[in-house]
Parts: structure tokens; C-alpha cells; sequence
């Protein structure tokens, strides 16, 4: 039996030997497991009361990822989601950050990326029931960055390269390629796919205005 304060993680994937092997992926290092190889079985089933999470592919026959998450947030339900698809490009990105999701990680996927993605999103999810704030804490990242290293977030987030934006500020790629590295580590962000969804919940950009290709 699941209980309130048991960690669960819903996954929702429409290729069974995949939701399998994630299944017993995540049962492996102690965490419940529930699958579905239909959103709308998931969405019937989904307790939004439980310290959950949602692993959730994007491309799914009858009901596809992103319609997932929109018929949740339509029925109030405000749990993480993390999307997993083997077929990831900007705008698919971009529309599910900009609808809230955590994550988006590209299959096949590293185990331990995954993992580590989940635990945060529940730890995540704690937190905002004691009334802790995602934007709180990019906002808190953001200060800590040099006017310089706020200069190279915004290209970093809409997809320029790095001679792209060495061009636009006038300074060297070399430079660039540090000032981007000292604002993923100030940042916490593991990958640029982690500071988009942080630019977006920040208000620093608009996500249909970032480049699409």
C-alpha cells in the first residue's frame, strides 16, 4: 500500500519493455514505482495527495506527453513532471518548460541522470508544500551572477552558439567558453536544457520567443 509520505514515482510510457527496465530502475534503489502505457490510464489513476513525481514520454499513441501535462494542469493536479523522449527538439522543449516541466531528459538515457533528475524533483516537491518557491531559489542563483555572466545567459537560452555570442558582446570564444561555464556551476545547472527551464521560470526570457531551430 502507498502512503502519503512514501516516495512514488509515476511512469508513464507506451513501450513496455522501456517502462519495464525504469520500473525496476527505480525500485532498485528504493523508490515505488507505479506504471502506465497510457496517459489516460495515468491521468484516471493519479493521486496528486502523494509525495510523487512524473516520468512521462513525450511521443504516446491516443494521448501524447504534452497533452498529458496540459489535461493535468487542468484538473489541478501539480505534480513534477519529467519528460523522457527519444525525439527532442527546441519547440518540444520549450512548450513543456514553459507548462511547468522539471526536466527533459533524451532517451536512451543515462541511468544516473535520471535518478538524480527524480530525486530532485521529489525533494522539489517537498519543499514547495512547506511553502518553498522554485523562482525563490533561481532568483537567490541569479544574484549571485556578475553583470558579465548575466550578458551571456540570455544568448546562452535562446540557442546562440558560442561564437554567435563572443560576436555580439565583442569578446573571444575562449572567453565566452568561460564565462558559460562559471554560469552553469553558479547556476546548478547540469545542462543548457536546466538553464532554459531556469531563464523561463525566472521571467528572463519568453519562451516563444526563443529560436525554434
Amino acid at each position: 500500500m502507498t502512503t502519503a509520505t512514501q516516495q512514488v514515482v509515476y511512469v508513464v510510457d507506451d513501450d513496455q519493455g522501456m517502462l519495464d527496465s525504469t520500473v525496476w530502475l527505480f525500485e532498485s534503489v528504493g523508490l515505488r514505482a507505479i506504471p502506465f502505457t497510457s496517459g489516460r490510464d495515468f491521468l484516471a489513476a493519479c493521486d496528486a495527495t502523494l509525495n510523487a513525481c512524473v516520468l512521462l514520454d513525450v511521443r504516446m499513441p491516443g494521448m501524447g506527453g504534452l497533452n498529458v501535462q496540459e489535461e493535468m494542469r487542468a484538473r489541478g493536479l501539480e505534480l513534477p513532471i519529467i519528460f523522457v523522449s527519444g525525439h527532442a527538439d527546441v519547440p518540444i522543449v520549450v512548450r513543456a518548460f514553459k507548462a511547468g516541466a522539471r526536466d527533459f531528459i533524451e532517451k536512451p538515457y543515462n541511468e544516473q541522470l535520471l535518478l538524480d533528475s527524480v530525486q530532485v524533483a521529489l525533494s522539489r516537491s517537498e519543499r514547495q508544500t512547506s511553502g518553498s518557491s522554485d523562482q525563490e531559489d533561481v532568483q537567490e542563483r541569479l544574484a549571485r551572477l556578475t553583470p558579465r555572466e548575466r550578458d551571456v545567459v540570455l544568448p546562452l537560452v535562446k540557442g546562440y552558439t558560442n561564437r554567435e555570442i563572443a560576436e555580439q558582446l565583442n569578446i573571444s570564444v575562449k572567453t565566452v567558453d568561460l564565462y558559460r561555464s562559471r554560469v552553469m556551476k553558479r547556476m546548478q545547472a547540469e545542462r543548457l536544457a536546466d538553464l532554459v527551464g531556469m531563464a523561463i521560470v525566472a521571467g528572463l526570457v519568453d519562451p516563444l520567443r526563443l529560436r525554434q531551430g
